[in-house]
């Protein structure tokens, strides 16, 4: 079989920058700028690499980026005050908490903390709920950023089998819920799951998100799949993914890469949610 068909996520994310791009000038022309408010507790590498893809990507696309920075020592309290400003600022319309947070703060309740309709990472309990219920108000970036990139390339979805690897709040659980809406068939593992590679090796469409390098490999995957990683793993300045790709690409039809795959789709969606709260709340207002 040909070497797999690469699913570009820088390319498609870009694509999708441009549509935005017309969305925030329709705004602006009606006098709305949309707001991002990011969060930083402390001084996680990894945390502050994200947050500033997040304030490039809001610059590039004209939305006005604010960053808080607290100290790893702030108590939960201040960093639910810092919450509160934030909900009665008119002009943010989206409020993101970079995680994770230091032990002492629990991250349940700063989630709770969001005004709902600012929840731009589908964290709080009634968004996360109305998502895995079937009827989302708000998606959360990583698994719409997935259903976005396949559905750009053409890869079919209605009716495969989609088998996920990994149970989070943040990726695996509410990708199946979306996979559901879109009629696809899902089998979610995780750490207690038996028989993993064979159960793996039925997916028409194959998702890792279990930050293991080279997790996945050839045994895992079927003639023709399609296989999505999720996983980011450092090891000094290298990057890499869970699925070990020059093993599993000669046997699949559409992967992604790792960097360059899903991290580019989870901004640009979390950019189309901050874009749709500004429309949602300008409504209201």
């Amino acid at each position: 079989m040909k070497n797999a068909i690469i699913l570009n996520g820088r390319k498609i994310a870009d694509q999708i920058k441009n549509e935005l791009a017309n969305d925030v000038l329709n705004l602006k022309l009606n006098n709305i700028v949309p707001g991002l408010a990011v969060i930083l507790v402390g001084d996680d590498e990894a945390s502050k690499l994200y947050v500033n893809s997040k304030e490039k990507m809001s610059s590039e696309l004209g939305i006005n980026s604010v960053i808080k920075r607290l100290p790893e020592t702030c108590s939960q309290a201040e960093l639910q005050d810092c919450i509160k400003q934030f909900n009665q600022n008119r002009n943010i319309h989206g409020i993101l908490v970079q995680l994770p947070l230091p032990k002492h703060i629990n991250p349940d309740d700063i989630m709770q903390s969001i005004e709902i309709n600012k929840d731009v990472d589908c964290f709080h309990p009634y968004n996360y709920g109305k998502l895995l219920a079937g009827v989302p108000k708000i998606k959360s970036c990583t698994p719409a950023g997935i259903i976005e990139l396949l559905k750009r390339y053409n890869v079919r979805i209605s009716g495969e089998h989609c088998v996920i690897v990994g149970r989070s709040n943040i990726v695996g659980k509410p990708l199946a819920s979306l996979m559901i809406l879109e009629n696809a068939t899902v089998t979610i593992c995780h750490s207690y799951t038996q028989n993993i590679e064979f159960i793996c090796r039925q997916a028409d469409i194959l998702v890792s998100a279990v930050g293991q390098k080279n997790f996945v490999n050839s045994n895992f995957v079927k003639q023709g799949a399609t296989v999505i990683d999720v996983g980011i793993n450092r090891l000094n300045d290298t990057v890499t993914g869970d699925v070990n790709f020059k093993d599993v690409s000669q046997i699949v039809k559409y992967i992604t890469p790792v960097p360059g795959g899903i991290g580019p789709m989870t901004i640009i969606m979390l950019m189309k949610n901050v874009i749709d709260s500004a429309s949602r709340i300008s409504i209201h207002d």
